[in-house]
């Protein structure tokens, strides 16, 4: 039985493989290894997902844990080598642009297996960004480009890519989000927070180039202060944020703030339960960005650049950058009634994992029951 090793790392990766873990299951007889780098190592960061998600547990887990990008790449990189020699895949499927995922890839061209990429395409055109660097090689060295909008194929053969690559097949994060809404709406989560529907805001923080400096992060966090006085900010704190706010004093916001509320991270239903009744999202979540937009809801994305700008062109994302007044006018003008509604992008329709699993069929030679997907 040919088979299919999925890697996964972070906690936006678990939402991707989750449907195309099913629907391959369901729609082909391909055999499936899902191997988690440990990337993100927190239980509440993690594991959780996966019960949330109903992902099996990992059949590898590599416990790579923290370091620097450097560091934990390498590590990766060593023990993915010892899992794709002991169990030799005829695919490896990427997801993102996490080091879990430049490190597969790496490993994967060197070994001679074929690599699919899904949430291929992406650019914030910010190359600087790891993210980006990620996202930059990972397309170079896959054999499937896998993109989730008509954006993304362009960007991919404006690099001179071969369109034979390039697959459009939507926005699989969309899929978890969809068959978790209707569980997620009966968890009694707000009422045990105190909140109302839509009389809220939701804040998330915990790219390295936001919370890392403690100038940049009190700047923004004066804003979502601000937000505060007008309605309640629930901020599930990341470990990493968590630990600059303690190391540099920054809890004065939230003492002097009472509706600037810090909770702890949260799975998955229970924020998409959290973030579906929101009236207003602070993010510098990509995936959040892609959510807010499925649902309609106003989302301020507290970077320069993104990498998702069709959340942008055709949902209801606005970029505002870091500067705390230009958040702040941006956050006001949403309260007033003025925040974006956009509509729901094409094949961001629930069935993109389906479109992937008859992909990886056809690519692997083995028989499915397609759908149809559509080529660059």
């Amino acid at each position: 039985m040919k088979k299919v090793i999925h890697i996964v790392g972070a906690r936006p990766n678990f939402m991707k493989v989750a449907p195309i873990y099913r629907a391959i299951a369901e729609r082909t007889p391909l055999e499936q290894i899902l191997v988690h780098t440990g990337q993100h190592y927190d239980a509440k960061m993690s594991d959780v997902f996966f019960a949330d998600l109903g992902l099996p547990a990992p059949d590898v887990h590599l416990g790579i844990g923290s370091g620097s990008h450097a560091q934990q790449t390498a590590r990766m990189m060593v023990e993915l080598e010892k899992v794709f020699l002991a169990h030799p895949p005829a695919l490896v499927s990427v997801v993102g642009d996490v080091n879990s995922t430049i490190a597969a890839a790496l490993v994967t061209s060197k070994l001679g297996i074929p690599l699919a990429h899904v949430e291929a395409g992406l650019r914030s055109y910010s190359p600087h960004q790891p993210e980006e660097i990620n996202r930059l090689v990972t397309d170079r060295l896959s054999d499937l480009l896998l993109t989730p909008s008509r954006d993304a194929d362009a960007n991919l053969l404006k690099e001179g890519t071969d369109p034979a690559r390039i697959h459009f097949v939507g926005n699989v994060m969309i899929d978890s989000l969809f068959a978790s809404r209707e569980k997620a709406d009966k968890l009694p989560l707000l009422k045990d927070l105190g909140l109302i529907p839509h009389g809220y805001a939701v804040c998330t923080l915990h790219r390295p180039s936001n919370v890392d400096d403690p100038k940049i992060l009190g700047g923004l966090l004066s804003a979502v202060a601000h937000v505060a006085t007008r309605l309640p900010v629930i901020f599930p704190v990341h470990p990493r944020t968590r630990k600059v706010i303690s190391e540099h004093g920054l809890n004065t916001w939230f003492e002097r703030t009472p509706n600037l509320r810090p909770v702890e991270p949260m799975g998955y239903l229970d924020f998409l339960a959290l973030t579906s009744k929101a009236r207003l999202v602070l993010t510098d979540s990509g995936g959040l960005q892609e959510e807010t937009t499925a649902m309609g809801i106003p989302c301020l994305t507290l970077r320069e650049q993104t990498e998702r700008p069709i959340t942008v062109e055709e949902g209801s994302n606005e970029v505002v950058g870091t500067d705390p007044v230009r958040i702040r006018l941006a956050a006001d003008r949403v309260l007033d009634g003025e925040g974006k509604q956009g509509r729901v992008p094409e094949f961001w329709d629930g069935r993109a994992a389906e479109r992937i699993a008859d992909l990886f069929a056809s690519f692997l030679g083995v028989e499915d029951r397609p759908i149809q997907a559509a080529s660059a």
